[in-house]
């Protein structure tokens, strides 16, 4: 009676064994793996040049503008020296790219 037993539990988990193979192999045939580009952000230092750009074209501005305009030089310059610095930041930061493989089904 032992030996029947140890032997129908012996069946039963070389059953789940060998079905636990088969599926494994189907969904590793159905899986397509494929490479993806994935490269960082470079937002910060576009967003540090914009600031340091608008803080220079006002500080500027302010400086070139005649003596009524003081106001508009600064706001002017400000805005100029924010686009110019955010482009010149965006375009100096150097992106860190590297490929990663992806699995669909």
């Amino acid at each position: 009676m032992r030996a029947r037993l140890n032997a129908l539990v012996l069946a039963t988990v070389v059953g789940f064994a060998a079905s636990s193979v088969v599926v494994t192999a189907a969904e590793a045939q159905s899986r397509e793996r494929y490479r993806v580009l994935v490269c960082e952000k470079s937002k910060s230092k576009a967003k540090n040049g914009a600031i340091i750009g608008g803080v220079s074209g006002a500080l500027l501005g302010n400086a070139v503008a005649g003596n009524g305009a003081r106001t508009e030089g600064t706001l002017l310059g400000g805005a100029v020296g924010a686009v110019a610095g955010h482009e010149i930041a965006k375009s100096k930061s150097k992106k860190k790219c590297h490929y990663e493989y992806r699995y669909r089904r």
